[in-house]
This record gives structure tokens, C-alpha cells and sequence, in this order.
């Protein structure tokens, strides 16, 4: 994802969620800031949308995320952000972050964001509008993108205190646990 920031316009900042095995996509474009509560809620959006239409049985929710930004493995506010969607949808949330400089190894680089990168080349991105509809498409190899405008209001700079963090059911991976890790719905 990148922002997009024009005077009139504003920011565009496009944050996608890739299906690998339904070769299906979905990116909200966010309006305020790329925040893991803006992260978390595409992918939530997503599940509602997309997800959970095509896996009505699924418990559990794998996630492959780059290393860095606002899903980054590293930030607090992501796996609090991720407890909330855990408990929404009362299903696991498996995490898988790549190490390091390889986020170019995640699919939803060269599957989704290319194409999307291609459909809008040449083209003036001159409203909120047109970038959702160019994001939005089906290529010729049966991709279906589907994009939303997002305006909700995302504040940067909120702490995660160790208390917060300490709610958060989390089981890390024997492997890496840092990088790899589970969240799981709160018990009521």
C-alpha cells in the first residue's frame, strides 16, 4: 500500500487483503491515515464482503503480512487491533509476517497490486471515486478486485499500554514466535 496525497483530493491510501486460493481480492481506500485500526478493519471488511461468503465453515484466519508498517510485527496496536477482530468474528487469527526485506515474496504484490498498478496506469486518479472504480476489476485471469472508500478517521499515536498488550490471547509459533503467532477469540 502507498499513499496518494493530492491538495484537493486528499489521501488515497489503498490497503488490500489477497485470497490466494479464491484469486480474489478486496482494498479499502482509506482517507486519514494507514494505522493497524485501518489494517485491521480492511481485513475485517474483507471477512464480511468476501471471506465469509466463500469459507462459511472457517474457524480460523490465516494472515501473511509483510514485516513492516501498520501490520508490522512489531506494533502493539496491530495485535490488539487483531484481538478485536478475533473476538468479532469468534474465529482464531493466525499470523505469518515475512522477515525482513522480503515482503516482495507476499502474492499480494505480484498478484493483486501489479495488476491494479497496471489498470490505472496513464490515467488521471482525480477522486476518491476513480480510484476506487480502477481498483476495482476483474483481469484475464479470473482476478476479481473489489474496492471501498473509507472514511473513517484513524488516529496515529495511540499507546498500547503493557496491560492492553497483556489482554491480547496470543500464542506465539514455536518458530519465530516474534514473526509467527496466533490470537484467539477472548472466552466469554
Amino acid at each position: 500500500m502507498h499513499d496518494f496525497i493530492d491538495k484537493k483530493l486528499g489521501k488515497a491510501i489503498p490497503y488490500g487483503v489477497y485470497d490466494v486460493a479464491g484469486n480474489r481480492g478486496w482494498v479499502s481506500v482509506g482517507t486519514d491515515h494507514d494505522t493497524a485500526e485501518f489494517a485491521t478493519e480492511t481485513i475485517h471488511r474483507w471477512w464480511r464482503h468476501m471471506g465469509s461468503p466463500a469459507y462459511p465453515r472457517a474457524k480460523e484466519l490465516l494472515i501473511l503480512a509483510d514485516g513492516g508498517g501498520s501490520n508490522s510485527s512489531r506494533t502493539r496496536l496491530w495485535k490488539v487491533a487483531l484481538q478485536r477482530l478475533a473476538d468479532q468474528t469468534g474465529m482464531a487469527v493466525s499470523v505469518c509476517h515475512f522477515p525482513p526485506g522480503t515482503s516482495k515474496w507476499n502474492k499480494i504484490e505480484h498478484r493483486m497490486f501489479s495488476h491494479i498498478t497496471e489498470n490505472w496506469r496513464g490515467r488521471p486518479l482525480i477522486s476518491h471515486e476513480v480510484i476506487v472504480n480502477l481498483i476495482g476489476s476483474t483481469t484475464k485471469k479470473g482476478l476479481t478486485i473489489q474496492a471501498e472508500l473509507d472514511n473513517n478517521i484513524y488516529p496515529t499515536g495511540i499507546e498500547v499500554t503493557d496491560a492492553d498488550l497483556a489482554r491480547v490471547r496470543i500464542e506465539p509459533d514455536a518458530f519465530h514466535g516474534d514473526w509467527n503467532y496466533r490470537i484467539l477469540p477472548l472466552l466469554e
